[in-house]
């Protein structure tokens, strides 16, 4: 048998589950449904709702279970508040110990910082970048701001600790991504450091934030033309150089036809034929001279002719006789040599057979 209490709280739920159905808040279609449910209930526990001595006994008229509920949820909340303004206002926030990190920089801490940094910047006009990272250092343990790590890293650049200054202006940037001063510190510093494409990268960030820059600007085109520069030597440091030795050797190892010309026309004597060489030499300085002439060896250095010619045996045995001041060749010698006429004859076309001396 139930007791009471539950006696009561049935009986005032069948008052609410009749009252619902009364006040239109059940469909039509529901309600006899529940009135089924409400005699079932009643049954269940022994209640009889219609009974004159179940509401006097039971009833909680004239409050009810809604009113009821109302009242303890406005009593829960109330109750709520009042413990959360209690707890925050009479129980003091712990102080942390010394050297503890706190939840954030007070007032006082940020006034204190920026006296440092104003003492910092001082101390920079006057070159005295170790006592000005040593302000930037301490305001920076008052308050992390972003302008602090970017003149510190300004003062790292100053003693060219630059690897510093990286560090310090992409805290900066962590801190504040839209600081468009610490991109111009990072760039100045990795420009230092020969890094020019990351150089190039931050100023072009920067500039983008404060297009209007001149001192980035002109910053950035520096670092493009240093880039510009480290590639086109990268380059030229990977191209190939061949280099005999030989002397007036020119670029690719080619012989350079003017010091050749110069060497082999000082050094003939004056012989008959208008300025030949000795032994019948004609003046190669002169025909060096000669457009036809040049055209003609200017085709064998493209093909490569010149330079299989100058491999020949006995031309580079003339050419050391030469320097080693034994004087021009005999030019009969050198016709009458079957290895050099057919030289001759296959890079010149036979266009040297039957020419006059002295042209």
């Amino acid at each position: 048998m139930a007791d009471v209490k539950k006696k009561q709280l049935v009986f005032n739920i069948i008052e609410f589950l009749r009252t619902s159905a009364q006040d239109g808040t059940v469909k039509e279609d529901d309600k006899e449904s529940l009135e089924v449910a409400v005699q079932c209930i009643a049954e269940s526990f022994g209640v009889d709702p219609d009974s004159s001595s179940d509401q006097k006994s039971y009833s909680i008229a004239p409050a009810s279970l809604l009113s009821i509920l109302d009242v303890f949820l406005k009593t829960k909340a109330k109750s709520s508040s009042s413990s959360s303004s209690t707890t925050s206002t009479s129980t003091p926030a712990p102080t942390p110990a010394s050297g503890s990190s706190k939840e954030g920089p007070t007032e006082e801490d940020k006034k204190q910082a920026e006296q440092m940094k104003t003492k910092g910047n001082s101390l920079m006009s006057t070159k005295l970048y170790d006592s000005a990272i040593e302000q930037y250092s301490e305001a920076i343990k008052l308050f992390p701001n972003p302008v602090y790590y970017s003149n510190r890293a300004a003062a790292w650049g100053g003693l060219g600790k630059h690897e510093k200054a990286v560090e310090d202006a992409e805290k900066a940037l962590e801190l504040d991504p839209k600081f468009a001063k610490a991109y111009s510190r990072l760039g100045h510093a990795q420009f230092s450091m020969g890094e020019y494409e990351a150089a190039v990268s931050a100023y072009e960030d920067g500039l983008k934030l404060d297009s209007s820059n001149s001192n980035m600007k002109a910053a950035l085109a520096t670092a493009k033309s240093k880039l510009a520069e480290s590639s086109s030597n990268s380059v030229a440091d990977r191209e190939p150089t061949r280099n005999d030795g030989g002397a007036g050797a020119g670029a690719g190892g080619m012989p350079d036809l003017s010091s050749l010309a110069s060497m082999l026309g000082g050094a003939g004597g004056g012989g008959s034929g208008g300025g030949g060489g000795g032994g019948g030499m004609p003046d190669l300085a002169s025909l060096m001279n000669n457009p036809q002439m040049m055209a003609m060896a200017q085709q064998m250095m493209a093909n490569g002719g010149l330079e299989r010619l100058m491999q020949n045996p006995a031309l580079r045995g003339m050419a050391e006789n030469m320097q080693n001041g034994g004087g021009m060749p005999d030019m009969s010698q050198l016709a009458n040599d079957p290895s050099l006429r057919d030289l001759a004859s296959q890079f010149m076309g036979g266009q040297g057979q039957g020419q006059g001396r002295g042209a």
